[in-house]
């Protein structure tokens, strides 16, 4: 009974919003559907699945497809990449917008990328706001986009522009070292991480992302002497490392090298609790873990004494809210193999948070290449398939979007007419602590013969609705981020005697739900 009596105080505050949001019934309008709670149990779950791609921005692979487009060019690639992951299914992309000490947005801290306009702090000329313009379109058609940063690189090797004036390397060169063909911050400097640090919440700050994530360069992988050696160079830390050893530290150098990494991870979480709580921040390592914890048969790079990245310790202390280890072999490559992996990070998860396989998507051969050379597309498709069974209502990330914008020997169709068929919400993330929505404020009108409108009464907490659409005895199910929609009166699978509606919160958490009947009670 006190359940049924919160339901109807929920449900009469409901009628007075109603009321003072103007979508009260008016005696000239047909009349609105009538408000039933029974709908709320009868209406299936949201299907929930992290669908995402990677856009990388480094050496021109995703976005923009080449150095020196202009503003309207680079815009209309946008918003072609948009509209095909919106076309596809995918609810997220995940954005690279530091690639090396750079910027694809107007930053005081960094310059512009070269990857942009073809020099190195140089402004899109018309300018617009790139990072700005892909929140907003993505937001538009229901995606998340998350920032992608580089936390270390100062140059990667596709790098040609000279050095502007304001990068690392000019400003602050006792920060940078000389690594095989690139540049690197050296992550044992304070104020390097400091200055990666400030980067990160400049971007959460100014802009409205959803999450920001950081891939698998934390130290560098390693490079020998020459190509017919094996013989590793370690990197060039000893400035560093003799400072922290004269200030009477103790650890090994291998462990001091972790411990700057695990400190930067753990202050960019903090650091976002603390800013945005309902951010969510994302890690994606190399996929193998540390050789002592393996699952038998597992072999290969070792991340933990390579690239000094503790991935597990993050995922047991739960200073991340996901991991997308990048699986990136076949599912019969048995030193790698797909699935022994993905169960090994998905046992690592102690604190319940998300694990999302990264996939190889761009090993399908590209249009012209040689498909012998490549993957087959049900590789990927095989590969969700087992994610789903393993791990329901986690996901996956492609790398990465050029493959799916080629449509690689029609793996894009694929995904949106079977794999996709049926749209997902993200995985709710229930440990950033944000409020519900509250019950929606809805009506539901006849408009014309073989339609209805359903129309919402936005609120500041509600990010989004979720939809549910009962035709004759089967539900159908739909995400909106309009607070207006047009609904078809009818299907093949009979009339429309049902709508249920959900809030969800930044946290993809739905509201309590509210029913709702045609004045008949919806018996034709």
């Amino acid at each position: 009974m006190q359940h049924w009596s919160r339901r109807q105080t929920l449900l009469a505050a409901a009628g007075s919003a109603l009321a003072a949001s103007g979508l009260e019934a008016c005696a000239s309008l047909p009349p609105v559907w009538q408000v039933a709670p029974e709908l709320d149990a009868l209406a299936p779950a949201a299907p929930r699945e992290f669908r995402a791609a990677w856009v990388a921005t480094v050496a021109n692979i995703d976005w923009p497809s080449r150095k020196g487009l202009s503003s309207a060019e680079q815009q209309a690639q946008i918003r072609a990449i948009v509209d095909r992951a919106a076309e596809l299914g995918l609810n997220a992309l995940i954005l690279q917008v530091r690639t090396s000490a750079d910027a694809f947005y107007p930053s005081a801290l960094e310059p512009w990328s070269e990857y942009l306009t073809g020099t190195q702090g140089q402004a899109p000329e018309p300018f617009y706001d790139p990072l700005a313009l892909w929140i907003e379109l993505a937001h538009a058609r229901g995606m998340e986009l998350h920032a992608w940063f580089n936390p270390f690189r100062a140059r990667q090797s596709a790098g040609r522009s000279a050095p502007h004036a304001s990068h690392v390397s000019q400003s602050q060169p006792t920060w940078v070292k000389t690594y095989g063909d690139q540049l690197w911050m050296d992550p044992g400097e304070p104020a390097a991480a400091a200055h990666t640090l400030a980067v990160f919440q400049d971007v959460l700050q100014r802009y409205d992302v959803d999450g920001i994530h950081i891939d698998d360069y934390f130290y560098p992988y390693p490079v020998t002497e020459n190509a017919q050696s094996k013989t590793e160079i370690d990197f060039p830390d000893q400035p560093a490392w003799q400072r922290y050893l004269d200030g009477g530290g103790t650890l090994e150098r291998a462990d001091w090298r972790r411990d700057n990494v695990n400190r930067l991870v753990e202050r960019i979480y903090t650091m976002i609790r603390s800013t945005k709580p309902w951010v969510q921040f994302g890690i994606s390592p190399f996929g193998l873990g540390r050789p002592d914890l393996r699952p038998p048969g597992i072999q290969g790079f070792s991340q933990y004494h390579k690239l000094y990245a503790d991935i597990e310790r993050w995922l047991q202390q739960g200073t991340l809210d996901y991991l997308v280890p990048q699986l990136y072999w076949r599912m019969d490559q048995a030193a790698q193999a797909f699935v022994p992996l993905l169960d090994y990070w998905n046992q690592q998860n102690s604190q319940g948070r998300h694990v999302y396989a990264g996939m190889f998507t761009s090993r399908i051969a590209a249009p012209g290449a040689d498909s012998a050379s490549g993957w087959a597309p049900s590789e990927i498709s095989k590969q969700i398939a087992a994610t789903r069974e393993r791990a329901p209502g986690s996901g996956h990330v492609h790398f990465s979007m050029v493959a799916l914008m080629q449509n690689r020997q029609g793996l894009a169709d694929t995904l949106r007419t079977q794999t996709y068929a049926q749209p997902a919400l993200v995985p709710a993330s229930p440990w950033l602590g944000q409020a519900l929505a509250a019950l929606p404020v809805a009506q539901v009108r006849a408009a014309g013969e073989n339609a209805v409108t359903l129309q919402i009464a936005p609120t500041p907490t509600a990010r989004r609705w979720a939809l549910w659409l009962r035709y004759g005895e089967k539900w159908q199910w739909m995400p909106s981020t309009q607070p207006i929609i047009t609904i078809a009166a009818t299907s093949p699978d009979g009339l429309l005697n049902a709508v249920v509606v959900s809030a969800l919160n930044r946290a993809s958490q739905e509201s309590p739900r509210l029913g709702l009947l045609p004045p008949s009670g919806g018996k034709e």
